[in-house]
């Protein structure tokens, strides 16, 4: 009965009211809200973005590892006067006009556990001379080889286990962005629900401040209160009107943040409704630890630092030493003046070469590289060990205080019905004439703070669930763990 007291107050008070109802509207529960948070909000489309961009470069990473298959050409028109050395060694100046063309198809497959590469190719090459009108043709049916670098840094290997590592990373951040998410959601959520309690609230009080104060006119006229009293209810009736203009302000600043963090763009009255009861159930502690352990991206993250630190200290060893290049193939080539003829008894044709590069004098710069780099990766080590200590307590904490947060509920509603009736009772003796002002105020805040502090309860209580569940990956009133909708890529 109070509730639809309350609302007929604010169609009679509130200046706008009836502009407010031919704007749409929207009603909410948080379970809704977190919904459209998911689905719309900015922070959910960028965490979206950000697994799309993770899941393509996983992809590249893969490719490395595949046969690729490459078809080039390069052709080449010459019409000029060039500097050619002649047999006997002197130079001439000679007018070229020729044509050079080429073909190659190469099929490569990288050899991760070496770091080299195994090709194979097909190439044939023709050149025409338009002075002398002559055409030749260089072919290379069949040709194996392969390349490596000895002794050097094999980013293969180490992004073979470093790339898996970071995707999965990818898909568990992904997951607990959108956790994040309702956290933030139930957040914002909760803080409107407040301020429209508020707005209630003071709706309410002005309507009954207004109502006691025309009944002690009627009072102080035949003299049954003195002015002092009667004083203090105007100046009661002043304060709670200040107080509904108030809160319509900060209806309005909420509303408008919540609606920008949703990813509503049109102007639309958004009504929050809470759910006054709460799940009754405790989150086992070393669950809690097991389940974030193995879906939290923070495991993750600490060891795919630690491998990139020590990727980074193989690298500046393999830079600082010895360095060899080694190239070798193995096929089949001829040349003639038609197509055909360049196929016809193909010769036998080896190429092999190895570079070498040794530092003698690098002032130390090398060995500065590898020190700094072990340095890094004993910095890592630490930086690893303190987070996950860190995170362990994180989870223990937010154990513990959710499974209390459930018994401060039920204290805060309790608080809020008690409250409620003493301030009923408090303003029917007051009415007769059996309390004084100072009574009835009191009375009147002990409500107003009970309510506030049920909906803070009931805010934080949200605010824990979800973010437990962003740290675990479980939901543990459905008991099973969370699959999020993974992005159309």
């Amino acid at each position: 009965m109070k509730l639809y007291c309350i609302i007929a107050l604010s169609f009679l008070f509130c200046p706008g009211t009836a502009t407010a109802q031919q704007e749409e509207s929207m009603t909410l529960n948080l379970q809704r809200a977190i919904e459209i948070a998911q689905e719309n909000s900015p922070e959910a489309q960028a965490a979206r973005h950000t697994y799309r961009a993770a899941y393509w470069n996983y992809r590249f990473f893969q490719a490395n590892y595949l046969p690729s298959v490459t078809l080039t050409s390069s052709p080449t028109l010459n019409r000029e006067i060039n500097k050619i050395t002649q047999p006997d060694g002197t130079n001439q100046f000679i007018k070229q006009d020729q044509l050079s063309t080429d073909l190659s198809l190469k099929i490569n497959q990288n050899i991760w556990f070496t770091g080299g590469s195994l090709f194979v190719k097909s190439t044939t090459q023709r050149i025409d001379e338009f002075e002398d009108n002559l055409t030749a043709y260089n072919t290379q049916p069949l040709v194996i080889g392969y390349e490596q670098r000895l002794f050097g840094y094999n980013s293969l290997k180490w992004d073979r286990r470093i790339e898996p590592l970071r995707y999965r990373e990818a898909r568990k951040a992904y997951a607990e962005a959108l956790e994040l998410v309702a956290s933030e959601t139930s957040t914002l959520f909760f803080n409107l629900a407040t301020a429209q309690t508020n707005l209630d609230i003071a709706t309410y009080n002005y309507a009954s401040a207004d109502t006691l104060y025309r009944y002690a006119e009627g009072r102080y006229n035949i003299g049954t209160i003195t002015e002092n009293e009667m004083l203090q209810l105007e100046i009661n009736k002043l304060t709670e009107e200040t107080n509904r203009m108030n809160a319509h302000i900060e209806v309005e600043d909420q509303m408008q943040t919540f609606r920008s963090f949703l990813g509503i763009n049109r102007e639309i009255n958004l009504r929050v409704i809470p759910e006054d009861s709460i799940p009754q159930f405790e989150v086992p502690l070393q669950e809690a630890l097991q389940l974030a352990f193995k879906n939290s991206p923070d495991p993750d993250t600490y060891k795919r630092r630690q491998l990139e630190s020590r990727s980074a200290l193989a690298s500046a060893k393999a830079n600082a030493g010895l360095k060899a290049d080694l190239y070798v193939q193995f096929g089949l080539s001829q040349t003639g003046n038609k197509f055909a003829d360049s196929y016809r008894n193909p010769m036998n044709q080896q190429y092999a070469s190895i570079g070498i590069s040794l530092p003698i004098l690098d002032w130390g710069r090398g060995k500065g590289r590898v020190r700094v780099a072990r340095s890094n990766v004993d910095l890592v080590d630490t930086q690893a060990e303190q987070g996950m200590k860190d995170f362990e307590l994180n989870v223990c904490k937010m154990v513990r205080q959710f499974n209390l947060q459930a018994y401060r509920v039920a204290v805060a509603a309790k608080t809020d019905r008690t409250a409620d009736r003493r301030h009923d009772v408090a303003r029917r003796l007051y009415i007769l004439g059996k309390s004084t002002i100072l009574d009835l105020n009191a009375a009147i805040t002990e409500k107003d703070t009970a309510r506030r502090n049920y909906i803070i309860a009931l805010k934080t209580y949200w605010s824990l669930y979800y973010g437990l569940r962003s740290m675990t990956g479980y939901d543990f009133l459905r008991k099973a763990e969370i699959s999020c909708t993974v992005p159309k890529l």
